[in-house]
């Protein structure tokens, strides 16, 4: 059933591509426009069949758009809400799929129209791979989607926007922007810098040459590569608009690896011991709220 007359998808790499494939799936809109200004992209856009038009500039591509939604690198958000934010027509709405929220509203509330309903959210969902030919339409099925509303957000247009996210399969979760950014800070941005930096740290060590970090790379490293292999301008500006909530988790990380690196210099296997049962704990309570699988070597096949 179609939610929306017309929705259009600015930016179409992983997320984009993947929301693109469960709207048609889902039949959630009769015309779905796409923009996307990279050439490599484009020529993959029109390969797969992503979108009914793809527009050739910003202004046609939400000119007749009930629906706008962001989906390139927070980093782009400010120019292109500058472009469109008084050129969407009236009862509109305009939304992003970036996972830091409380620049965002800075970015472009100030560029939307009043008459446009600005109401951010952002999809937990996503893999190492990017661009259109990485998306696939169950990516957001039985994850959450978290929508970031104000208390002055039109409660039609949210129920409405809600309803978009449930058809694509997604939990959908209220919260307040600011506590947002800190949830996310420890559960996805603490976690990706910590990837980079181990990662980055093997590939400096003068003492292993980088062709034996590659051949014998235990599991815990090879989940490491997995991350960093992130797309490197998204996260960039996730870490650079997100700076504070992020700065803040470092600072507790920083203690605890502290005290870790007191018990191991002590010899204090109790420490050691009841800091790994806790976070044996949280394994097993995120398989059991269905955000992961329970399968053998995290689902790796022998062959990989």
């Amino acid at each position: 059933m179609a939610l929306y007359d017309q929705i259009t998808i600015i930016g179409l790499g992983l997320i984009g591509s993947s929301m693109a494939r469960g709207i048609k799936e889902e039949e959630l809109t009769n015309k779905l426009v796409g923009y996307d200004n990279n050439p490599d992209h484009q020529v993959q856009i029109r390969e797969y069949k992503l979108v009914d038009e793809l527009a050739p500039d910003l202004l046609s591509a939400v000119e007749n758009a009930d629906l706008v939604i962001l989906a390139t690198p927070v980093g782009a958000y400010g120019s292109i809400g500058e472009l469109i934010g008084s050129r969407m027509k009236a009862g509109a709405t305009l939304s992003d799929v970036g996972s830091i929220k409380s620049a965002v509203f800075e970015m472009l509330a100030p560029h939307v129209s009043e008459n446009v309903h600005f109401i951010p959210a952002h999809p937990v969902a996503g893999t190492e791979q990017s661009g259109p030919g990485a998306g696939f339409p169950s990516l957001f099925h039985d994850r959450w989607a978290i929508i970031t509303p104000t208390e002055n957000t039109d409660q039609e247009a949210l129920e409405q926007l809600t309803k978009f996210w449930e058809a694509l399969g997604s939990n959908v979760e209220i919260m307040d922007p600011e506590h947002h950014d800190k949830v996310l800070a420890i559960t996805s941005h603490v976690p990706h810098l910590i990837a980079y930096n181990i990662v980055g740290t093997a590939r400096d060590l003068e003492e292993v040459t980088k062709s034996e970090v590659i051949k014998f790379s235990a599991g815990g490293f090879r989940d490491f590569t997995r991350i960093a292999a992130s797309n490197p301008t998204m996260w960039r500006d996730v870490f650079l608009n997100n700076k504070e909530a992020v700065l803040e988790m470092l600072g507790r990380f920083s203690e605890d690896l502290i005290a870790l690196q007191r018990a191991i210099r002590w010899d204090d296997g109790d420490a050691l011991y009841e800091m790994f049962v806790k976070t044996r704990r949280i394994r097993k309570q995120i398989i059991d709220a269905g955000q992961d699988e329970n399968v053998v070597n995290f689902g790796r096949r022998h062959d990989d």
